[in-house]
């Protein structure tokens, strides 16, 4: 199995899995979740294998994250009793999503889970997650334990109590959170001193390692010369869905376009508002 060295190499070879045309926000849990796993979350990004011997068995997980600080695994979150989440209730699927305590002993769950972003999901989004991940396919696939050369948390924060979802009709505040579950906020907000500055939230400079090349996370703050103040609307979002720049090149991964290609219409005008929004700074990356 091939071994990255990028922890944000969780959005690698998405396209594999993807279906073609946009899913349209629906009403049930089960198409609510559909729709977020296979658009903006897009899990299956880390988590449905590339390569090797479960190559395309959808969440089947073992995906490899190697780096100074940990060596780690995407976990199996197919309904497989054994070797899966096939065990594990509603309640601490959404409790592993959200807070990365693991059911059983509360172990924490580390890196590159983004955590922290995932934190944001509401009720009844964390729900429709679950609901979509009770209808893969199982799969008998037994994960390596990750093995951590850093301390890990205790935990990410206090205990969620309710999480609302964030009104539509707010399309900033609603393209903010789709940022945050959809981790464009955690790759493309610089790191200091192994830290993210928020202070810089969208101004990229991140670098990502994989069979393309080298890719590096692209400044999204309205800066007019180094970020996207100069990029129409249409281009923002042909850029998102379709990996295309403004100029007509191609982009690499990581970024998942084989996910992003189901966004809705909707929800690509909201990351728009949001990325408007943001503070620019200047902050020119190759």
């Amino acid at each position: 199995m091939k071994i990255v060295k990028r922890t944000v190499l969780s959005c690698l070879l998405s396209a594999t899995v993807m279906g073609s045309s946009s899913v349209a926000f629906a009403e049930t849990l089960l198409e609510r979740g559909t729709y977020l796993m296979r658009g903006i979350v897009a899990c299956g990004s880390c988590h449905t294998p590339p390569a090797g011997p479960f190559k395309g068995k959808e969440l089947a997980g073992g995906f490899v994250f190697d780096e100074e600080p940990f060596t780690t695994y995407a976990a199996n979150i197919t309904p497989d009793r054994e070797t899966g989440i096939g065990a594990w209730s509603d309640e601490e699927i959404i409790r592993a999503i959200r807070e990365g305590i693991r059911p059983g002993g509360g172990r924490v769950i580390g890196p590159p889970m983004p955590i922290g972003m995932y934190r944001s999901l509401s009720d009844r989004d964390a729900r429709a997650i679950v609901a979509y991940l009770r209808t893969v396919p199982p799969v008998r696939h037994e994960v390596p334990e990750a093995v951590y050369r850093i301390p890990l948390p205790p935990r990410y924060g206090p205990p969620l109590g309710e999480v609302p979802d964030v009104p539509r009709s707010d399309k900033v505040a609603y393209g903010e959170y789709l940022a945050r579950i959809g981790h464009c906020i955690e790759c493309h907000t610089p790191m200091d001193r192994g830290r993210r500055d928020f202070s810089r939230t969208g101004a990229g400079g991140q670098v990502f390692e994989g069979p393309w090349g080298v890719s590096v996370a692209a400044n999204l703050t309205p800066d007019s010369e180094t970020g996207l103040g100069a990029w129409s609307d249409a281009e923002i979002k042909r850029a998102i869905s379709e990996g295309i720049s403004h100029d007509g090149r191609k982009l690499n991964p990581p970024m998942p376009f084989g996910y992003f290609r189901n966004i809705s219409e909707e929800d690509l005008d909201a990351l728009v508002a949001y990325l408007r929004s943001l503070k620019p700074v200047h902050n020119r990356v190759q």
